[in-house]
């Protein structure tokens, strides 16, 4: 099925990353198939080596493609099109890489939470990741409850540059939650909005123990695991 190419802007890698994205979802560059070779996508984006190289190099951090020395680069997985219907930042780029600040950050503040944590703001945290599991019960999206999770971790490693950022990267942090949610509440696996839950789970786990180290760990993997998910879809 030929998807509508929404809106794209940014960078020119940005640009030409999401434009090789679309022609993956739409089945242009199928899975196990040999992308154009460079100079060919040079020609077809208008781009320099450079510009496309950084593309590439975006697409393989995202796991779509592999590069198999002298035969070229290869689409190794097709994400789901409903990525596509969530474009108000200007790339889907950006979304990803919002996940990798996000990682460093939030492992941090939720490793400092574990040791800094009142009983209030645990309480906070607690309720939070209890009203996204009765969320998850209804098969509601609420990105919104979840964002309210990770702010009051942050708040509560009690060094308010952690609750500054998150809270100056709303909008691009509720972006990418709403796609990893959605996609995953719309799975035919069971089992993937039951891994989130599990994954925020053991952060709270970690934080009422205040086992720093684990902490941090945990919410790591969390965020690891959901920039993967978003581009979770089919092999074919």
């Amino acid at each position: 099925m030929q998807i509508q190419e929404p809106k794209i802007s940014g960078t020119l890698s940005s640009m030409v990353y999401q434009k090789i994205l679309i022609s993956i979802i739409n089945g242009e560059y199928p899975v196990t198939e040999k992308l154009p070779s460079e100079a060919k996508l040079c020609e077809k984006y208008s781009v320099s080596r450079p510009v496309l190289r950084d593309a590439l190099t975006r697409l393989k951090e995202d796991n779509l493609i592999v590069s198999r020395r002298g035969s070229g680069s290869f689409v190794v997985k097709r994400p789901d099109e409903t990525v596509l219907s969530f474009s108000k930042i200007s790339s889907i780029s950006d979304i990803q890489r919002c996940f990798e600040f996000r990682t460093n950050l939030e492992g941090s503040a939720a490793g400092l939470a574990a040791t800094r944590r009142t009983a209030v703001q645990l309480n906070r945290i607690i309720g939070a990741a209890e009203k996204i599991n009765g969320a998850n019960n209804i098969q509601a999206v609420a990105s919104d409850e979840d964002f309210e999770f990770h702010l009051a971790i942050a708040e509560a490693s009690n060094n308010q540059y952690y609750s500054t950022v998150m809270k100056s990267l709303r909008e691009n942090i509720k972006e990418g939650m709403n796609i990893t949610r959605t996609l995953s509440l719309r799975s035919t696996d069971n089992n993937r909005i039951t891994l989130v839950q599990d994954e925020h789970d053991a952060i709270v786990k970690y934080i009422v123990d205040e086992d720093a180290k684990n902490a941090e760990l945990a919410m790591r993997a969390h965020l690891n695991n959901a920039r993967v998910r978003m581009f979770e879809g089919t092999d074919s």
